[in-house]
């Protein structure tokens, strides 16, 4: 009846929420029989004429009290689910990020950021669901028919048997659909995925899709997927409704047939009837507990499903767990690295190259050249690697990857700044930082001056800053960097796609970090101007090291470095030449 032993054992604090749930309904169910028995009892006792005052009395303080304790027991028992799916959320939710902290930067490799997304929110609220209302009311569903069987049998054994051995046909109705809802409801989530990913993408790129008016091809694609999902989704009702049916067939059917043995039994004078009143009206409590288990049954294929990409992701292999410290001494050596994406078409072949201790080292190459799948593997979200990448004497992959990231700072061409001030991102290279080292950082960069025209360093940000040029961006995120004062520096295409002021204040300050005594930095640039002052420029063309050398050593050899000087230097003079 679909319980998933690990699920339940995976948030062991809703299992007593759960029991709560369970037994609180059964002492309303209790409640509700007295209730209707002692109803009964006053009915026999007017119809023979021996009623008195004091039994109505007695009747309608037992009737009150039952309504009483049966709306506790119904407010205690929605209580009591609350608890455990609350439970459940708080405990999942925290799994999940727990899992991605103990993935590190390669979680990616892993899951994509949608389906994480739609598994830690829609995911987890479906199981909220499960344990909410699917797990009380199974165990509900089987207590209800045994606690009433037994009392009816002390009325009308028949009847009893009968309702008690017609409320199993709604599980085995269950059961019969269970394999194929399974089955359907797998490929409903992987549809959502799906839809959910491409609605993601086209979201963070809706700006670029405008600009070369590909959103309309877009739109196309997307209600392709819609349409898919429309369509599978209407598969899921429709089953829904056709087992519903199923379900009111059998409770129905099972009610009457327990109602037309007790009418018989009062034909044949086996039965008065008050007894017969019991039967009737206790019947529809045989069925409604399995009948409401049946509507849930739904949900909790729903929650099983999304259980399943839930443990998909919470069992994907992580880094090795306390693994080396970061050594003192921090000199890349990197070694016959190769690497593949799809296991197929090698990115890097056979890579090697020394980034020494307080060095400078560049590297440098066309466009999809390798370079920042190189960085990828340095900061350790690229992993499955072959070949060595040692820093210092310990292997890259044996390192803690938490240790790795607090002495390595890495910045992108598109560093992500969050919705907040200025102070708060700053603060996240450096928590205890105070106001001056804050405003030490900015002037490095040369983004002082522009704030202290705004609000200073409670200047507020939007989402992405995308209230600041694109320069200052990289400006801002580049001062969040020097702040983590780390011993070694990643620059990946750091001045791409900025402006020329803000080109010079990132290239003056990652110089001036170069200079600074036991810093190791590697930057990484399609700009050869950049790097032509590096202590060592390694070229690469097609995943491999084509050259390396300094800028003057290159440039006398003639070779791809300077090809590519010459034409960088020919595309930068053309427009002076013009004027």
């Amino acid at each position: 009846m679909m319980i998933n032993k690990r699920l339940v054992g995976s948030v062991p604090e809703s299992k007593r929420h759960v029991a709560a749930s369970v037994a609180l309904q059964w002492v309303g169910l209790l409640a509700n029989v007295v209730m209707i028995l002692a109803v009964c009892r006053l009915l026999d006792a007017l119809l023979a004429n021996a009623a008195t005052p004091s039994d109505l009395v007695l009747t309608a303080c037992v009737a009150a009290i039952s309504v009483g304790v049966r709306a506790a027991c119904t407010v205690g028992s929605t209580r009591a689910s609350y608890l455990a799916s609350s439970a459940v959320k708080r405990a999942l939710r925290h799994r999940i990020y727990e899992k991605l902290l103990h993935l590190g930067p390669s979680y990616r490799e892993r899951a994509m950021t949608s389906e994480v997304v739609q598994v830690a929110v829609e995911g987890v609220d479906q199981l909220e669901t499960y344990f909410g209302a699917y797990l009380p009311q199974l165990f509900y569903a089987m207590l209800a028919p045994l606690t009433l069987f037994c009392v009816l049998a002390t009325i009308d054994l028949p009847a009893a048997t009968v309702l008690l051995v017609c409320v199993p046909l709604i599980p085995v109705a269950i059961a019969a659909v269970q394999t194929w809802a399974k089955r359907l409801l797998s490929r409903y989530w992987g549809q959502y995925t799906e839809l959910g990913d491409t609605f993601l993408e086209n979201l963070q790129g809706l700006t670029t899709l405008k600009i070369y008016q590909a959103d309309e091809f877009k739109q196309r694609e997307m209600n392709e997927e819609s349409e898919r999902f429309r369509r599978i989704t209407m598969r899921v009702l429709t089953m829904q409704l056709n087992s519903i049916t199923i379900m009111d067939l059998v409770a129905y059917g099972g009610a009457a047939a327990g109602m037309g043995v007790a009418l018989a039994q009062v034909a044949a004078g086996a039965l008065g009837p008050g007894g017969c009143l019991a039967v009737i009206l206790l019947a529809a409590d045989y069925f409604i507990p399995m009948r409401q288990l049946g509507s849930f049954f739904h949900v909790a294929m729903n929650g099983m499903a999304a259980s399943d990409k839930i443990f998909r992701l919470l069992d994907a292999d992580e880094p090795p767990a306390g693994g080396e410290k970061f050594p003192a001494r921090a000199d890349v050596t990197v070694r016959d690295l190769s690497f593949s994406y799809d296991g197929e078409r090698e990115v890097l072949r056979g890579v090697s190259l020394d980034v020494p201790a307080g060095g400078f080292v560049a590297v440098v190459g066309e466009s999809g050249c390798g370079k920042s799948t190189l960085a990828s593997i340095l900061m350790g979200r690229a992993r499955g690697y072959a070949g060595e990448v040692l820093v210092g004497d310990a292997e890259l992959a044996d390192l803690d990857a938490a240790d790795l990231l607090a002495h390595m700072t890495y910045v992108g061409h598109e560093s992500y700044l969050f919705k907040g001030t200025v102070r708060e991102n700053l603060l996240m290279g450096a928590p205890d930082a105070d106001d001056a080292a804050l405003w030490a950082a900015l002037e490095r960069v040369r983004l002082a001056d522009f704030l202290r025209g705004e609000r200073g360093l409670d200047t507020p940000l939007a989402e992405r800053a995308s209230n600041l040029s694109g320069g200052q961006r990289q400006r801002l995120a580049l001062a969040r960097a020097l702040l983590h004062d780390t011993p070694v520096y990643l620059f990946d295409e750091a001045t791409s796609n900025v402006d020329m002021e803000s080109e010079d204040a990132i290239m003056a300050a990652i110089r001036a970090l170069a200079a600074e005594a036991g810093r190791t930095v590697l930057l990484i640039s399609h700009r050869l101007a950049n790097v032509a002052d590096a202590d060592e420029i390694f070229v690469m063309k097609r995943g491999r090291v084509a050259e390396h050398g300094r800028h003057e050593r290159l440039l006398a050899v003639g070779g791809a470095y300077a090809r590519l000087w010459r034409t960088q230097r020919e595309l930068e003079t053309l427009g002076e030449e013009v004027a």
